[in-house]
């Protein structure tokens, strides 16, 4: 079984980015480099450690919490007796190897001598400031990620088709499937919490966010998950084991307004909530791209089982089909999307119809916190600077490792090249055996 995030530097991500820095500006640029947090918690922690609001940071993406990474934030600074931001020697020329110098103090940044100026530096996080911009930190800065990915226990078997799959790779790319990390809301039981909202299921929308286990849930959590769902409509026994302020004040709402479930879907966070939608577009996205897939492969498909549908894969593209896939950009699923071609117009008709979901559905009016945004994705993509080299496994006992390096842009998934590379051919023993999870 092959093994990834054995230790937090077998995944290493680096963010690259196109920053505009200034002579002067509102936004300090610092770089983040952290493990064993999220991106999200990570700026929770600078936001108390520096004593500026969380409002202040802007990043443009988040970075996985198992891994060693490297990404660049802003934090917003004002005049000095507003902010704990501010800049020492303005008038020099910013630029990453040439920016100005912060003194970091328990309240913030202050203005100090350069020779004392440092970064924050604490466990598994540390914060370096190198320079100012006009604008806070966004997507579309980034150009995409470059990518160290070590890959544990594997044996000669596994080792050989994977370098074999290498040049395939290198030539004719995969599929750009968003991966399993994206589905973290999705219920096997129950779906996904924002087609039930799409359906006007109110009722099952609050109970898949209310009852829905995660594999990371202790088993006080996964019990108590347990419990709520088969009492589920029993308002005054769920609120008598409520546990968070959430559950109280949910179900002592319920109790006396058993019918009206918007009221407590409108009070979610509205990340959680963005969360739950991009889930859902994500995985109609992925559908859609599997048909297409299916639909102009001559070979047979290799597949790896996902945690809301398996991920096909070509072997090979004709100069035709490499061709159309290259130019083909996919929009995520919205209320006023236009497909690029017939074929997926047509294959995309078919899925919304299999979910007995129509495009007006996603305009949803009861629900404001996010709504559904189409945006365009590539159908494939090809790793850049895509290195590999294998050795001997110094952890696990006559066992080899697999090195990787490689470049993706902006949104596209590293975990999703070891899936190709390691993808099992549709006609074998795959479907009847348990996953080897990334």
């Amino acid at each position: 079984m092959l093994k990834i995030k054995v230790k937090p530097e077998d995944f290493i991500v680096e963010e690259i980015a196109d920053i505009p820095f200034q002579k002067n500006g509102n936004y300090v640029v610092c770089l983040l480099k952290k493990e064993g947090w999220n991106t999200v918690d990570a700026i929770k922690r600078l936001s108390k450690r520096l004593n500026v609001p969380f409002s202040n940071f802007s990043y443009g993406g988040k970075k996985d919490k198992h891994a060693l990474t490297s990404q660049y934030i802003t934090v917003t600074q004002h005049a000095h007796n507003q902010h704990p931001f501010t800049s020492y020697r303005k008038d020099k020329v910013i630029s990453p190897t040439n920016s100005p110098r912060f003194l970091f103090t328990p309240g913030g940044l202050e203005e100090g001598k350069r020779e004392k100026a440092t970064e924050i530096c604490e466990e598994h996080y540390s914060l370096h400031p190198v320079g100012l911009m006009d604008r806070p930190m966004g997507p579309d800065l980034i150009k995409g990620n470059r990518f160290t990915i070590t890959i544990r226990n594997l044996i000669e078997d596994d080792i050989k088709p994977a370098l074999h799959e290498i040049d395939k790779v290198r030539n004719d790319g995969y599929p750009n499937y968003f991966d399993d990390q994206r589905f973290g809301s999705f219920d096997p039981r129950q779906g996904f919490l924002a087609e039930r909202i799409l359906k006007k299921h109110y009722n099952g929308a609050l109970k898949i966010y209310f009852t829905h286990i995660r594999p990371e849930d202790s088993k006080e959590e996964k019990d108590h998950k347990r419990f709520l769902f088969e009492n589920w409509g029993n308002w005054q026994v769920c609120l008598e084991q409520a546990k968070s302020r959430f559950e109280k004040e949910a179900f002592g709402y319920l109790k006396k307004n058993p019918k009206d479930f918007t009221m407590i879907l409108q009070k979610m966070p509205h990340e959680e909530m963005s969360l739950f939608f991009s889930a859902y577009q994500s995985y109609l996205w992925n559908e859609l791209l599997r048909r297409i897939v299916k639909s102009i492969s001559k070979d047979t498909l290799k597949v790896y089982r996902g945690t809301a549908g398996d991920y096909l894969f070509y072997q090979r593209l004709d100069d035709e089909h490499k061709e159309y896939l290259e130019k083909l950009d996919i929009p995520t699923p919205a209320s006023n999307i236009r497909m690029s071609d017939a074929l997926t117009e047509i294959l995309y008709s078919e899925i919304l119809k299999d979910h007995a979901v129509r495009p007006p559905m996603f305009n949803i009016r009861k629900i404001r916190q996010t709504f559904f945004r189409g945006s365009e994705r590539r159908s494939i993509i090809i790793p850049g600077e895509l290195l590999v080299d294998s050795s001997e496994d110094e952890i696990y006992q006559n066992k080899r490792k697999l090195i990787l390096k490689f470049f993706l842009p902006r949104g596209c998934y590293g975990t999703m090249l070891i899936k190709r590379l390691f993808s099992q051919a549709q006609d074998g023993q795959y479907h009847e055996e348990p996953n080897r999870v990334i």
